[in-house]
């Protein structure tokens, strides 16, 4: 799965430094559509050629102890999907205080996830954003890298699966792909984005999970379009029977813009568990250079049924 995600990167880089044309750019789109949809394609069958090999069950880590566990409890997902015929409900708010742009309110970065089978979850979101930039900050929503002086308003909708891919196995992580569509129901943006996320991690001892990412993503300012990287890493740790702590950094870099960026963050947060299928958390972060926000603040909840 590295090995089609770094083609897929190399698939769809192009020099962005020159002048477009109309006709450049539907065919850059064209190619960025091909190329996600290849990756569904890949995944989604090895998913199927390993359950033909293995017997998938829910990871070690739902089965040991039978509770929800979100995507947006930190920038990084979890590994675990939502099990067979299981549904997840996802919510919560973002407030962003940007270093020379109004701050951004994102909310209600609402996602429902509903497994399909022990390898295999979809899903469904929509998020409204308003302030003098995008949220970078939440695993659940696209990486915007927009800034203007001036209040902006835009809503998205957002759908894709999440593929259950292996089990930890000694030093091999327990690892999932997660593929993703964005595309604007309001405001100025109106092109579809597209991420794919591998996710992998260990459960170091009882209590103790070490995650990993890393996401691409397209993106765009203007005519300029490029391409998002954002790798991240969290380790989490159980507090009692109900509390939960983790600290993570996650970054967020350009590829192919005219400007290049890159936004380093450092989140620590916890969540609490008010019953096995139902939990509240919160999370803080601080940008670590001039070119990320000053601060953010992220609170939200997660319902299984």
């Amino acid at each position: 799965m590295g090995i089609a995600l770094f083609w897929a990167r190399g698939g769809v880089r192009v020099d962005v430094r020159g002048k477009r044309t109309l006709s450049g750019y539907t065919e850059k789109m064209c190619c960025y559509r091909s190329v996600w949809m290849s990756l569904l394609v890949l995944v989604v069958t090895s998913g199927h050629a390993y359950s033909q090999e293995f017997t998938f069950l829910r990871s070690e880590r739902e089965s040991s102890e039978d509770e929800i566990e979100t995507d947006r409890d930190s920038f990084t997902p979890a590994t675990t999907i939502a099990g067979e015929g299981r549904w997840i409900v996802e919510a919560a708010y973002s407030f962003i205080d940007n270093r020379d742009v109004p701050e951004t309110h994102s909310y209600p970065e609402l996602l429902v996830r509903h497994g399909v089978n022990d390898w295999l979850e979809l899903r469904l979101g929509w998020n409204y954003e308003v302030g003098g930039a995008g949220s970078l900050v939440s695993g659940n929503v696209p990486s915007d890298l927009k800034e203007e002086a001036e209040i902006e308003r835009e809503s998205r909708i957002f759908y894709g699966g999440k593929v259950f891919l292996m089990e930890q196995a000694d030093f091999l992580p327990e690892a999932s792909v997660l593929l993703q569509g964005f595309t604007p129901t309001s405001g100025e943006e109106a092109q579809t984005t597209l991420s794919a996320t591998y996710i992998f991690g260990w459960e170091l001892k009882e209590g103790v999970i070490w995650d990993s990412a890393i996401r691409y993503s397209t993106s765009s300012r203007d005519d300029d379009q490029f391409n998002v990287w954002s790798p991240s890493t969290v380790v989490k740790v159980a507090i009692g029977e109900r509390w939960k702590a983790h600290a993570e950094y996650f970054g967020v870099y350009t590829d192919g813009r005219e400007e290049e960026t890159a936004q380093y963050f450092f989140s620590p947060g916890a969540h609490y568990l008010v019953t096995s299928d139902f939990e509240v958390g919160c999370r803080v972060g601080w940008g670590l250079n001039d070119n990320s926000p000053n601060f953010f603040s992220n609170v939200g909840i997660g319902y299984r049924y």
